[in-house]
């Protein structure tokens, strides 16, 4: 697979860099928000403009003043994501106009020795495009002046961005599997990412909520290209107090929308509590592909043989709407049984796009309602008299029935577990669509009748009227 040429957005905190992200992509992947230094892993998103296709990273915010272990992780990831691309585009704010932290980050930018575009941000306003000249002191020959809010200049930026990467398709930024790891705050779900990557990607801290962004990170796994999403830890709807917490979980939801698999992350080391079973949820009700992984299980004492069976009839008694969901159970930490992870959320993913024949579900349907006829209602038996399979991701089948109420949620059910057992289908749910099949002469006359009706009423009322005349 060929390499997509990256351009990185640097800058100091609060200028605009998620913003121009977000523009430049034409979505809302990144987390924009007032508050100072909200992105603290480096996000990742493909694009393509006039066919040139290329990956955007937002970095966090550089030279904060903060003096915080956690400040200082976001700031070297920031430049290792610099270092890394073909092109860096370097944001400053043309609202507040230079300060001296803007003379520091051209001064970082300028050693990695890297084609280097200058971006005045916030130039809507006429005072910011007059004062835009200033930015010149940091020693680049040319800048460009944008407003990432509102589109302005983004196409000019555009064009001389692209001239300066090698050329890729847009058909190499392309996923074979996008894998979202989803969990409450404090599980693990960036250490699993950096295990998986084999590198400290993710930001790593023993403080709750340390990501507050989804961040993408690409892996190749047996000639793929998985797409990990590490989304932030889904709080309660109580806990959520601030604004940015709220975000937070409105971007882990998005992930959830837009991946093919979800990891549904828990702690091995406690008991299972409501707000997981909330988020095991999510992915189920969103149909998407899903696998269990209990992590930290290093951590477990006194283990047996029997934990793991323990472990997952617990889970399955208090999470009954993910009995297809396959378990597994890791350690982040020390890489304990880290291979299955994506071993199992492909084969979850090749199960979720199966498709069965058409012949072959008409032949299952018959040896499995002569095996378990559909109950007795009054009004006679129900009948299937033809199934379809109309939809993939996940499987959909669609079941033309002589009457829908006679075909219970129970009897639907056990039909959705025959097709499991017949054509595996495992880790993701089974939606199965009745339609009530008619008689069309019987409907056709049944319609015409009301019609014909009215016809004879006003023509009698007619001869009424001219007799009366």
């Amino acid at each position: 697979m060929k390499r997509v040429p990256v351009v990185a957005v640097v800058g100091r905190p609060n200028v605009g860099k998620s913003t121009l992200f977000n523009r430049l992509t034409s979505g809302r992947r990144a987390l924009v928000h007032k508050t100072p230094g909200v992105t603290r892993d480096a996000q990742r998103a493909t694009t393509d403009w006039n066919g040139v296709g290329l990956e955007l990273v937002d970095t966090g915010g550089l030279f904060s003043g903060i003096d915080d272990p956690l400040v200082a992780q976001v700031e070297e990831r920031a430049l290792r994501a610099a270092a890394g691309a073909d092109v860096v585009l370097f944001v400053v704010d043309g609202e507040t106009g230079i300060v001296p932290a803007d003379f520091d980050v051209a001064k970082r930018v300028r050693g990695l020795s890297l084609p280097t575009l200058l971006v005045v941000n916030k130039t809507e306003r006429e005072k910011s495009r007059l004062g835009a000249a200033e930015f010149s002191r940091l020693g680049f020959e040319t800048f460009y002046e944008v407003s990432a809010l509102h589109g302005e200049g983004i196409g000019e930026l555009l064009d001389d961005t692209v001239k300066l990467l090698p050329r890729a398709s847009i058909d190499d930024t392309r996923s074979d599997l996008r894998l979202a790891i989803v969990g409450v705050p404090n599980v693990g779900k960036s250490s699993l990412v950096n295990a998986i990557l084999g590198s400290d990607v993710a930001i790593v801290d023993a403080r709750p909520g340390t990501t507050r962004d989804s961040v993408d990170a690409s892996v190749m796994w047996q000639k793929k290209k998985i797409t990990l999403v590490d989304t932030a830890g889904i709080r309660r709807k109580a806990r959520t107090t601030e604004d940015l917490d709220l975000l937070s979980t409105m971007k882990s939801l998005e992930s959830i929308e837009r991946c093919d698999v979800a990891l549904v992350m828990l702690d091995a080391t406690r008991e299972l509590s409501n707000q997981d079973i909330k988020v095991a949820s999510y992915p189920h009700r969103a149909g998407k592909g899903v696998v269990v992984v209990f992590n930290k299980w290093d951590a477990v004492a006194k283990k047996s043989d029997k934990t793991y069976v323990e472990r997952e009839r617990d889970f399955r008694r208090r999470c009954g709407f993910l009995n297809y969901a396959p378990i597994i159970y890791i350690s982040a930490k020390t890489h304990q049984r880290i291979n299955t992870v994506l071993e199992s959320a492909w084969r979850v993913r090749e199960d979720a796009r199966r498709r069965v024949p058409t012949a072959d579900l008409n032949k299952f349907l018959t040896r499995s309602t002569q095996r378990t006829p559909p109950p007795y209602h009054a009004g006679g038996n129900g009948k299937i008299f033809y199934g379809t399979q109309v939809d993939v991701a996940p499987p959909t089948f669609h079941l033309f029935v002589n009457r829908v109420a006679h075909f219970g949620r129970y009897y639907l059910r056990q039909l959705s577990n025959q097709l499991r057992k017949e054509y595996g289908f495992e880790g993701t749910d089974i939606r199965i669509e009745l339609a009530q099949r008619r008689d069309a002469k019987a409907a056709m006359r049944k319609e015409d009748k009301p019609r014909a009706t009215r016809r004879a009423r006003l023509k009698k009322s007619g001869r009424r009227k001219r007799a009366a005349s």
